[in-house]
């Protein structure tokens, strides 16, 4: 209908950044927390345990800046290759590039005679990008950008480590343990919530999934830590 306008909000589109950011914020506070923990559980002083938070945070975040652009780089190459592949296929056999589309089509659902006619016009406005899109699964708003998903995960893992080295900055030695483990657990459960909101997820069920797995990790780190702690 002329003039109706899409209101339908889909979040498909947020997937590759949401995923680098929700991953980096996540590991932020869950690996500095638990370094925090078992150093602070091995008896160090507060200086010691400020210097392994620093030394944390810096070796994070570029840990994950060059894991997420190396993974997602590999994903890009491959995507290129095979766009490549099939601009080749196209501009050798057309027609069998053409019934390939045609009856993915018909596999969705459009009787033979549609499928070809849908194939047709599609393939006439922009062949390379049907097949990218409904034979190979490629799309511009999915597609791999190493750099944004290196630079979201290195950027998100750092504020999320600051959060615990703030608590070390802010409570005596005494304390710590207990102080860094809960805000540590607070900072999850809003990220949780926060990342369930943002890909329309249930807010619930993030948040108890990401508190779930950083306390068991801060827990563990803790153990290792006091045990080494009591053996020195």
């Amino acid at each position: 209908m002329r003039g109706m306008r899409h209101i339908e909000k889909h979040r498909t589109h947020r997937i590759g950044w949401l995923r680098a950011a929700v991953l980096g914020a996540n590991d932020g506070i869950v690996s500095t927390a638990s370094l925090i923990l078992g150093v602070a559980a091995a008896g160090a002083s507060s200086q010691s345990i400020l210097i392994a938070g620093i030394a944390g945070l810096v070796a994070g975040a570029m840990s994950m800046a060059a894991g997420e652009y190396v993974s997602v780089s590999s994903q890009a190459d491959t995507e290129r290759a095979d766009l490549e592949r099939e601009r080749g296929e196209l501009a050798a056999d057309p027609e069998h590039e053409h019934e390939e589309l045609a009856a993915i089509y018909v596999g969705r659902g459009l009787d033979a005679g549609l499928a070809c006619t849908v194939a047709a016009q599609l393939m006439a406005h922009d062949a390379l990008g049907a097949h990218a899109r409904d034979e190979l699964g490629i799309s511009g708003r999915l597609s791999a950008r190493p750099l944004q998903a290196a630079l979201a995960s290195a950027g998100t893992f750092s504020v999320g480590a600051v959060l615990p080295l703030l608590v070390v900055l802010l409570v005596p030695v005494s304390a710590l343990v207990w102080a860094v483990a809960g805000s540590a657990l607070l900072f999850l459960a809003l990220l949780g919530s926060l990342s369930g909101g943002a890909g329309g997820a249930s807010v619930v069920r993030a948040a108890v999934r990401v508190t779930f797995w950083g306390a068991l990790a801060m827990a563990l780190t803790a153990g290792v830590g006091a045990l080494f702690g009591v053996a020195a």
